[in-house]
């Protein structure tokens, strides 16, 4: 029910970090992401939980969901999620309903800041609704990667 929804600042619910530069990483088994997605694989990771990735500079609706360890560049923020209030895919899934490109606080070069994507409101369920509202979009997601895979097969 809608009217059980509570309304958090994203501040709230998660704290948005900064990616580092991975030149000095060896290579390993470990993602790197830059803004445009995995750029390599490194020896160390950078958070080992899930979390939202979120472009700080680039194409800023390339939101990625990540459950495994990983790394990520100065172009990309990661997020340190609380569980407790939000299920991490939950947040992904409502993160990517927002145009982030019309956030743009950047000249050249379109950029995020921490305090503007601080600033974001999310309306929350609980986590049972949350759980269910995951449910459906990973399985229509699993069928869309389903069809984009067919559809190259039969491109090719």
């Amino acid at each position: 029910m809608i009217e059980h929804w509570k309304t958090y600042a994203l501040s709230e619910i998660c704290k948005i970090k900064y990616g580092r530069d991975h030149k000095s990483l060896r290579d390993g088994e470990i993602p790197a992401y830059g803004s445009g997605g995995i750029m390599r694989y490194v020896e160390t990771s950078l958070y080992d939980k899930k979390s939202v990735l979120i472009p700080r500079k680039g194409t800023l609706s390339n939101l990625f969901f990540v459950d495994r360890p990983f790394w990520t560049v100065d172009t990309l923020f990661y997020t340190v999620i609380d569980e407790a209030r939000v299920i991490p895919e939950y947040l992904y899934y409502f993160l990517k309903t927002l145009n982030l490109a019309e956030m743009n606080v950047g000249t050249a070069v379109p950029s995020l800041t921490v305090t503007l994507l601080n600033s974001i409101e999310i309306r929350l369920p609980s986590l049972e609704e949350q759980a269910s509202i995951v449910g459906v979009l990973s399985v229509l997601d699993a069928r869309i990667a389903e069809n984009k895979k067919i559809n190259h097969h039969l491109a090719a």
